[in-house]
């Protein structure tokens, strides 16, 4: 993977537009052998997970930013998170009265365009924070379907290179109800792409979740079309053994797969992936799921859904399969010294789309994170956390649990002070009634079953399960 280089803010800038300048750019760069990971868009963020009153940290590509809001220009910026003085993280800083991105160190300050504005420790006549040395490496950034999207390639190029969307939903925007979810996984975007594009696993891995074993069946499946953008791949009978119509699948490099299905039942339904690479053998999955029922009934059951509560179920199902991909690649690459064709015995048709997505990587030289190994293998506690690949940056479920956390501690103490009540009550009343008794009694009972069972939900923000329900008895 050849290193990135960022253009200063002053060097980024362009006075004139030129045609070659409006000419659209496919993804990828110009090298047809190639494709180059950062002439790209990636979502890093939902912007509805994202707090305008301070800056977040990401990692993209092994290169850390900060995402911040410019109330000035209403806009969210994207900076390389480091402070050209002395390389603190802006992301520890805060965003000043002036509207600005201050470094925590030494509080320089810097304006949306990356230019540096203040320098407390400089004379009044200094002009050392004119220097394009004084400067922050921006990227340029869109705000899409709700996404944040960021390009880190070079800035003349992102207003040339299409955005990947969901095209379905951008077509009839308002007749789609979506549910989402994100989550930072311990495998590549690769291993998560290739997991996603093989429809093949899911009865098996998925059974119980979303799949169930006796709807595994042959899969004829065709590629139609397969180039440096990607690739389209058709499945005529579809899932559930050709119940539901056939699926259509899109790959379009490097980071977005959706699957697209219409059937008599339930209406049209996309499955979508954005597989964004952080760090070799880590990447953040973005999942969207566009549904266009015939019925009214089931989008609004969805719109009432509580988007914590899918979170939670949606994080189960993501479980299904960490353990094993996580350990899987390891086991790829100690066989890296031979082509996977030969490493992996792929006989079925089922496997087709697996087989185009690592033509497609080999094809164009596309692994981003070439030449690095993967890091040590984690703890099965650590694949399965979920607070820190999901809770603390979503901006649903991490207020969701301060609210459980709240309920669950007035739960026991109102159990306290009523227990502590029934003697008081006794000794004034010198009797106390069956049905006083009764509701006494229970009220305890009941703030303790709400405080076990608000615990049990409360765990399920912070860690999953190591024994998928697949592996259950029964």
């Amino acid at each position: 993977m050849t290193s990135n280089v960022y253009l200063s803010p002053m060097t980024a800038t362009y006075s004139a537009t030129t045609p070659s300048q409006t000419t659209p750019l496919a993804a990828g760069g110009p090298d047809p052998e190639r494709f180059d990971w950062f002439e790209a868009w990636y979502p890093v963020h939902y912007v509805a997970d994202l707090d305008k009153a301070k800056p977040t940290r990401f990692t993209l590509l092994d290169q850390d930013l900060v995402i911040w809001w410019e109330p000035q220009a209403q806009t969210w910026r994207v900076f390389a998170d480091q402070c050209p003085h002395r390389l603190a993280p802006l992301s520890e800083g805060r965003i000043n009265e002036s509207g600005q991105l201050e470094c925590p160190y030494h509080g320089w300050s810097f304006s949306g365009s990356g230019a540096c504005e203040q320098i407390p420790q400089q004379s009044p006549d200094g002009e050392a924070h004119l220097s394009n040395r004084a400067c922050v490496a921006s990227m340029a950034t869109e705000v899409r379907q709700g996404l944040l999207f960021v390009y880190p390639g070079k800035p003349e190029n992102a207003a040339r290179v299409e955005v990947p969307i969901i095209k379905p939903v951008e077509e009839e925007p308002d007749a789609w109800v979506m549910l989402n979810t994100f989550r930072d996984l311990p495998y590549d975007a690769l291993t998560l792409l290739e997991n996603v594009l093989d429809a093949s696993h899911i009865p098996y891995t998925h059974h119980k979740t979303v799949g169930k074993r006796e709807n595994a069946a042959p899969m004829q499946m065709d590629i139609v079309s397969l180039d440096k953008q990607g690739f389209q791949g058709l499945w005529p009978e579809g899932p559930r053994r050709g119940a539901l119509g056939s699926q259509h699948t899109s790959f379009v490099a490097p980071a977005l797969m959706y699957h697209d299905l219409t059937s008599k039942q339930f209406g049209r339904t996309l499955t979508v992936v954005y597989a964004t690479p952080t760090h070799k053998g880590e990447c953040r999955l973005f999942a969207r799921f566009p549904f266009k029922f015939s019925s009214k009934l089931p989008s609004l059951f969805i719109k009432l859904t509580p988007r914590w509560y899918s979170h939670v179920n949606n994080n189960r199902v993501l479980e299904d399969d960490q353990i094993f991909l996580h350990l899987q690649e390891r086991l790829l690459e100690r066989a890296s010294h031979r082509a996977y064709a030969q490493t992996c015995y792929l006989p079925t048709q089922a496997d087709r789309y697996v087989v185009a997505f690592r033509k497609w990587i080999s094809d164009f030289d596309a692994d981003p994170f070439a030449g690095q190994t993967l890091p040590p293998e984690k703890s099965i506690d650590v694949l399965m956390d979920r607070y820190h690949s999901h809770t603390k940056h979503c901006g649903s479920c991490r207020p969701a649990l301060a609210r459980i956390k709240k309920i669950r501690l007035g739960a026991a103490i109102a159990s306290a002070v009523i227990w502590s009540l029934i003697p008081l009550v006794i000794a004034i009343t010198n009797t106390i009634t069956w049905p006083a008794g009764a509701i006494l009694g229970g009220m305890p009972l009941i703030c303790i079953a709400l405080w076990l069972w608000l615990g049990n939900l409360e765990q399920k923000f912070y860690q999953g399960d190591a024994t998928p329900p697949r592996n259950l008895p029964g």
